[in-house]
Protein backbone atom coordinates (compact mmCIF):
# COMPACT_ATOMS: atom_id res chain seq x y z
CA UNK A 1 0.00 0.00 0.00
CA UNK A 2 2.79 2.32 1.06
CA UNK A 3 4.06 2.14 -2.62
CA UNK A 4 0.97 2.79 -4.38
CA UNK A 5 0.31 5.97 -2.00
CA UNK A 6 4.22 6.99 -3.18
CA UNK A 7 3.51 6.58 -6.69
CA UNK A 8 -0.08 7.90 -6.77
CA UNK A 9 1.15 11.38 -4.74
CA UNK A 10 4.25 11.46 -6.65
CA UNK A 11 2.07 11.09 -10.04
CA UNK A 12 0.11 14.01 -8.83
CA UNK A 13 3.03 16.56 -9.42
CA UNK A 14 4.81 14.64 -12.50
CA UNK A 15 0.85 15.50 -14.40
CA UNK A 16 -0.52 18.78 -14.14
CA UNK A 17 -3.29 17.41 -12.15
CA UNK A 18 -2.18 18.36 -8.57
CA UNK A 19 -1.11 21.41 -9.67
CA UNK A 20 -4.41 22.33 -11.62
CA UNK A 21 -6.51 21.10 -8.24
CA UNK A 22 -4.23 23.29 -5.95
CA UNK A 23 -4.17 26.39 -8.32
CA UNK A 24 -7.98 26.27 -8.32
CA UNK A 25 -8.74 25.41 -5.26
CA UNK A 26 -6.50 28.25 -4.28
CA UNK A 27 -7.92 30.63 -6.53
CA UNK A 28 -11.46 29.86 -5.81
CA UNK A 29 -11.03 29.75 -2.27
CA UNK A 30 -9.39 32.96 -2.58
CA UNK A 31 -12.27 34.91 -4.31
CA UNK A 32 -14.99 33.39 -2.14
CA UNK A 33 -13.18 34.42 1.08
CA UNK A 34 -12.88 37.91 -0.65
CA UNK A 35 -16.70 38.24 -2.17
CA UNK A 36 -17.92 37.02 2.02
CA UNK A 37 -15.26 38.76 3.53
CA UNK A 38 -16.56 42.27 1.75
CA UNK A 39 -20.17 41.08 2.01
CA UNK A 40 -19.66 40.98 5.80
CA UNK A 41 -18.53 44.27 6.22
CA UNK A 42 -21.31 45.77 3.66
CA UNK A 43 -23.47 44.24 6.15
CA UNK A 44 -21.83 45.68 9.22
CA UNK A 45 -20.51 42.54 10.46
CA UNK A 46 -16.99 43.06 10.23
CA UNK A 47 -16.64 42.86 13.99
CA UNK A 48 -17.88 39.57 13.40
CA UNK A 49 -14.50 37.52 11.21
CA UNK A 50 -16.11 34.13 12.28
CA UNK A 51 -19.59 34.94 10.56
CA UNK A 52 -17.93 35.75 7.80
CA UNK A 53 -15.53 32.60 7.72
CA UNK A 54 -18.83 30.52 8.21
CA UNK A 55 -20.48 31.86 4.86
CA UNK A 56 -16.86 31.40 3.35
CA UNK A 57 -16.74 27.40 4.13
CA UNK A 58 -20.74 27.14 3.64
CA UNK A 59 -19.90 28.52 -0.13
CA UNK A 60 -16.77 26.33 -0.03
CA UNK A 61 -18.81 23.20 -0.72
CA UNK A 62 -19.77 24.28 -4.22
CA UNK A 63 -16.03 24.61 -5.04
CA UNK A 64 -15.32 21.04 -3.58
CA UNK A 65 -18.64 19.57 -5.65
CA UNK A 66 -16.33 21.02 -9.09
CA UNK A 67 -13.12 20.43 -8.31
CA UNK A 68 -12.70 17.21 -6.83
CA UNK A 69 -13.95 15.00 -10.02
CA UNK A 70 -10.46 16.62 -11.44
CA UNK A 71 -8.30 15.38 -8.46
CA UNK A 72 -9.89 12.06 -8.28
CA UNK A 73 -10.77 11.40 -12.35
CA UNK A 74 -7.51 10.03 -13.13
CA UNK A 75 -6.86 7.47 -10.28
CA UNK A 76 -8.32 4.36 -11.92
CA UNK A 77 -9.25 4.63 -15.03
CA UNK A 78 -5.72 5.96 -16.45
CA UNK A 79 -4.59 2.77 -15.70
CA UNK A 80 -7.32 1.25 -17.46
CA UNK A 81 -6.42 3.50 -20.78
CA UNK A 82 -2.96 2.67 -20.27
CA UNK A 83 -3.33 -1.22 -19.65
CA UNK A 84 -1.15 -1.09 -16.73
CA UNK A 85 -4.47 -2.05 -14.86
CA UNK A 86 -3.68 -5.70 -15.12
CA UNK A 87 -0.09 -5.12 -13.61
CA UNK A 88 -1.53 -3.52 -10.70
CA UNK A 89 -4.02 -6.48 -10.33
CA UNK A 90 -1.62 -8.93 -9.90
CA UNK A 91 0.61 -7.34 -7.81
CA UNK A 92 1.56 -8.46 -4.65
CA UNK A 93 -0.65 -5.67 -3.17
CA UNK A 94 -4.35 -6.39 -1.97
CA UNK A 95 -7.04 -4.77 -4.09
CA UNK A 96 -7.63 -2.63 -0.71
CA UNK A 97 -4.28 -1.87 -0.44
CA UNK A 98 -4.62 -0.47 -4.23
CA UNK A 99 -7.68 1.51 -3.38
CA UNK A 100 -6.84 2.30 0.00
CA UNK A 101 -3.23 3.98 -1.26
CA UNK A 102 -4.71 5.97 -4.29
CA UNK A 103 -7.65 7.36 -1.49
CA UNK A 104 -4.80 8.44 0.57
CA UNK A 105 -2.54 10.28 -1.95
CA UNK A 106 -5.56 12.07 -3.16
CA UNK A 107 -6.55 12.81 0.32
CA UNK A 108 -2.97 14.29 0.92
CA UNK A 109 -3.25 16.51 -2.26
CA UNK A 110 -6.83 17.91 -0.97
CA UNK A 111 -5.51 18.58 2.69
CA UNK A 112 -2.79 20.65 1.10
CA UNK A 113 -5.65 22.71 -0.67
CA UNK A 114 -7.68 22.71 2.80
CA UNK A 115 -4.57 23.75 4.66
CA UNK A 116 -5.07 27.60 2.66
CA UNK A 117 -8.50 28.19 5.38
CA UNK A 118 -5.93 27.84 7.98
CA UNK A 119 -4.19 31.18 6.32
CA UNK A 120 -7.40 32.89 6.00
CA UNK A 121 -8.34 32.25 9.87
CA UNK A 122 -4.92 33.98 10.49
CA UNK A 123 -5.80 37.23 8.21
CA UNK A 124 -9.27 37.37 10.38
CA UNK A 125 -7.50 36.59 13.94
CA UNK A 126 -5.45 39.87 12.55
CA UNK A 127 -8.76 42.05 12.64
CA UNK A 128 -10.83 40.28 15.30
CA UNK A 129 -10.81 37.41 17.61
CA UNK A 130 -12.29 34.43 15.90
CA UNK A 131 -13.73 31.96 17.33
CA UNK A 132 -11.13 29.26 16.93
CA UNK A 133 -13.36 25.92 17.94
CA UNK A 134 -15.57 26.76 15.41
CA UNK A 135 -12.82 27.22 12.75
CA UNK A 136 -11.43 24.05 13.31
CA UNK A 137 -14.77 22.43 13.27
CA UNK A 138 -15.44 23.62 10.20
CA UNK A 139 -11.95 22.02 8.66
CA UNK A 140 -12.62 18.81 10.44
CA UNK A 141 -16.51 18.96 8.67
CA UNK A 142 -14.37 19.90 5.17
CA UNK A 143 -12.25 16.92 5.43
CA UNK A 144 -15.11 14.80 6.61
CA UNK A 145 -16.80 15.61 3.14
CA UNK A 146 -13.93 15.81 1.29
CA UNK A 147 -12.91 11.75 2.29
CA UNK A 148 -16.94 11.08 1.74
CA UNK A 149 -16.62 12.93 -1.90
CA UNK A 150 -13.10 11.24 -3.25
CA UNK A 151 -14.13 8.01 -2.09
CA UNK A 152 -17.19 8.67 -4.78
CA UNK A 153 -14.12 9.78 -7.00
CA UNK A 154 -12.29 7.13 -7.79
CA UNK A 155 -15.57 4.65 -7.68
CA UNK A 156 -16.71 6.59 -10.99
CA UNK A 157 -13.12 6.32 -12.14
CA UNK A 158 -13.37 2.16 -11.77
CA UNK A 159 -15.67 1.72 -14.09
CA UNK A 160 -14.56 3.90 -17.33
CA UNK A 161 -11.22 4.40 -18.81
CA UNK A 162 -12.08 8.11 -20.20
CA UNK A 163 -11.34 10.82 -17.65
CA UNK A 164 -13.69 12.47 -18.58
CA UNK A 165 -16.83 10.53 -18.43
CA UNK A 166 -14.86 9.77 -14.93
CA UNK A 167 -14.98 13.16 -13.97
CA UNK A 168 -18.64 13.91 -15.31
CA UNK A 169 -19.95 10.50 -13.03
CA UNK A 170 -18.34 11.79 -10.23
CA UNK A 171 -19.36 15.32 -10.59
CA UNK A 172 -22.76 14.20 -11.19
CA UNK A 173 -23.14 11.83 -7.94
CA UNK A 174 -21.53 13.89 -5.32
CA UNK A 175 -24.04 16.62 -7.23
CA UNK A 176 -26.76 14.98 -6.57
CA UNK A 177 -25.70 14.00 -3.17
CA UNK A 178 -25.46 17.64 -1.97
CA UNK A 179 -28.94 18.33 -3.27
CA UNK A 180 -30.75 15.50 -2.01
CA UNK A 181 -32.42 17.82 0.68
CA UNK A 182 -33.67 20.12 -2.77
CA UNK A 183 -34.91 17.51 -4.13
CA UNK A 184 -37.08 15.93 -1.21
CA UNK A 185 -39.07 19.20 -1.82
CA UNK A 186 -40.79 18.01 -4.46
CA UNK A 187 -41.84 14.57 -2.82
CA UNK A 188 -44.89 14.98 -1.14
CA UNK A 189 -43.56 11.22 0.94
CA UNK A 190 -42.88 12.75 4.44
CA UNK A 191 -40.83 9.54 5.06
CA UNK A 192 -38.94 9.77 1.87
CA UNK A 193 -38.17 13.36 2.79
CA UNK A 194 -36.67 12.43 5.53
CA UNK A 195 -34.36 9.94 4.11
CA UNK A 196 -32.92 12.15 1.53
CA UNK A 197 -32.23 14.98 4.19
CA UNK A 198 -30.28 12.44 6.21
CA UNK A 199 -28.41 11.66 3.46
CA UNK A 200 -27.89 15.03 1.88
CA UNK A 201 -24.19 16.10 2.05
CA UNK A 202 -25.51 19.90 2.43
CA UNK A 203 -27.69 18.86 5.49
CA UNK A 204 -25.05 16.97 6.95
CA UNK A 205 -22.06 19.07 6.27
CA UNK A 206 -24.04 22.41 6.79
CA UNK A 207 -23.35 21.93 10.72
CA UNK A 208 -19.83 22.47 10.64
CA UNK A 209 -19.76 25.90 9.77
CA UNK A 210 -21.55 26.88 12.32
CA UNK A 211 -19.22 25.28 15.17
CA UNK A 212 -21.66 22.25 15.59
CA UNK A 213 -19.79 19.14 15.98
CA UNK A 214 -22.33 15.93 15.39
CA UNK A 215 -20.45 12.46 15.88
CA UNK A 216 -23.51 11.45 13.66
CA UNK A 217 -22.60 13.58 11.16
CA UNK A 218 -19.05 12.34 11.18
CA UNK A 219 -20.02 8.77 11.13
CA UNK A 220 -22.31 9.15 8.14
CA UNK A 221 -19.23 10.38 6.04
CA UNK A 222 -16.89 8.30 7.05
CA UNK A 223 -19.45 5.16 6.42
CA UNK A 224 -19.74 7.12 2.33
CA UNK A 225 -16.22 6.82 2.17
CA UNK A 226 -15.95 3.18 3.32
CA UNK A 227 -18.66 2.19 1.38
CA UNK A 228 -17.57 3.62 -1.50
CA UNK A 229 -14.14 2.18 -1.63
CA UNK A 230 -15.50 -1.09 -0.76
CA UNK A 231 -17.58 -0.48 -4.34
CA UNK A 232 -14.53 -0.25 -5.79
CA UNK A 233 -12.99 -3.00 -4.58
CA UNK A 234 -15.43 -4.96 -5.87
CA UNK A 235 -15.33 -3.16 -9.22
CA UNK A 236 -11.19 -4.25 -9.13
CA UNK A 237 -12.51 -7.91 -8.07
CA UNK A 238 -14.32 -8.17 -11.06
CA UNK A 239 -11.84 -7.26 -13.66
CA UNK A 240 -9.46 -9.10 -12.08
CA UNK A 241 -11.25 -12.42 -12.46
CA UNK A 242 -12.90 -11.05 -15.86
Amino acid sequence: MKAIFRREFVSYFTTPIGYIFLGFFFALAGIDYSVTSIAGGSAGSSGSGTAELTQFFLWLLIILVILIPILTMRTLSEDKRQKTDQVLLTSPVSLSGIVVGKFLAAFCVYMMGVAITLVFSVVVSAFTKPDWVTIFGNILGLLLLGAACISIGIFASSLTENQVISAVISLASIGLMSLLSVISGFIPIKIVQTILNKLCFLERYIGYTYGQFDLSNAVYFISVAVLFMFFTVRVLEKRRWA
